[in-house]
């Protein structure tokens, strides 16, 4: 009989294991720090030349990084064989894909008739552009992350982080396309470049590659490799995350602190939690009405909700570098969909008086 003890986890598996039970308390300290100390998430934010040899010089982007090494650890992660049953009965699946397309088209609309009534100047035009940018993006690879805590379809759940983030060189653009006509010209014509930066590399390059690079390393690679990998890649990446959350809320922050603007805060808050709250709550109301089982219906809840906002605020650093204030409501929906998820995950894994 073997008597020898239990060996014990590694200490990567014990870091991780550790940040991700204090990950919501870890990403308010990433906003604090942003609003105590933005130097250098903003000198993150700059594009720096690291230098290959004495004569090629190559341009970094430290979010569009960030965001990639959080993405590659996302495929990494993925248990692509526990798909197969998801497969054979894709219903939540395919409700999933079909309500991220329709929540925008359905949310969106009703948010910029509620601020065309507003006495802003451009009738909230700055405020939707940030929220399309939002709805349009792939479903957020965290997601799992609150799966894996409650009692939640966890298949179910990767299906569509994965069939959402492979379909976004495609859904991207045509979620912005038609949600264009909600815009003053100025903001029109913004978006309709930021769409087509989209279309032409962001989504492919930035979302999908590095999401796919993931799933290849964990098909192709031995598992003892496998393992070492994801135990150095997987801490390494929710640092990355919280460190890419501190250099977008520097860039937004650090503005906001320079110029102050109460009331453009309060909008974005508000325009935030009305849209999260509407897209959680069609999705519940889509999982009762298709009489999903419970853990499939919160996976589709949590799918509805909860879209790339870390992806949203890199495309807008990238492609309009001078409208810091738009960061406003990517932030505060990143927190608010956190929230949400949270509330979710309690609700099934709370006992039953």
């Amino acid at each position: 009989m073997n008597t020898a003890p239990p060996a014990a986890h590694p200490a990567p598996d014990r870091a991780t294991a550790w940040l991700r039970r204090r990950l919501g308390r870890a990403v308010v300290l990433s906003y604090a720090a942003a609003v105590l100390l933005p130097g250098p998430g903003v000198w993150l934010r700059r594009t720096h030349m690291v230098p290959l040899g004495e004569v090629l010089h190559v341009p970094l982007h430290s979010a569009p990084a960030l965001l990639s090494l959080v993405l590659f650890s996302a495929g990494l992660q993925v248990p692509v064989r526990a798909l197969g049953g998801l497969l054979r009965s894709p219903r939540a699946l395919l409700a999933g894909l079909a309500l991220h397309l329709a929540i925008p088209l359905l949310v969106i609309p009703l948010v910029a008739f509620l601020l065309h009534r507003t006495p802003d100047s451009d009738g909230g035009s700055g405020l939707i552009t940030a929220m399309i940018l939002i709805v349009a993006m792939p479903v957020a690879a965290g997601a799992t992350v609150w799966t894996g805590r409650g009692d939640c379809d966890q298949p179910t759940m990767v299906g569509l982080v994965l069939a959402s983030t492979l379909l976004s060189p495609l859904t991207i653009p045509l979620v912005i396309t038609a949600l264009l006509p909600l815009l003053d010209d100025a903001y029109a014509g913004t978006l309709t470049t930021t769409g087509h930066h989209a279309h032409g590399g962001f989504a492919f390059v930035g979302v999908v590659l590095p999401c796919a690079a993931g799933l290849l390393c964990r098909f192709a690679l031995p598992a003892s490799w496998l393992n070492r990998l994801l135990g150095f890649v997987v801490p390494v990446a929710l640092v990355g995350s919280l460190v890419l959350t501190y250099v977008n809320a520097s860039g937004a922050l650090g503005s906001f602190l320079t110029h102050p603007r109460p009331l453009l805060l309060a909008a974005a808050l508000a325009v935030a939690t009305l849209v999260c709250l509407l897209s959680f709550t069609l999705g519940r109301s889509a999982a009762r009405l298709l009489r999903l089982d419970a853990p499939a219906a919160s996976s589709l809840t949590l799918a509805c909700g909860m879209n790339n906002s870390s992806a949203s605020a890199v495309l807008l650093t990238t492609t309009l570098p001078d409208k810091p204030h738009l960061l406003l409501p990517v932030l505060a929906y990143g927190l608010l969909q956190k929230t949400a998820a949270n509330r979710v995950v309690r609700g099934r894994t709370a006992p039953i008086s």
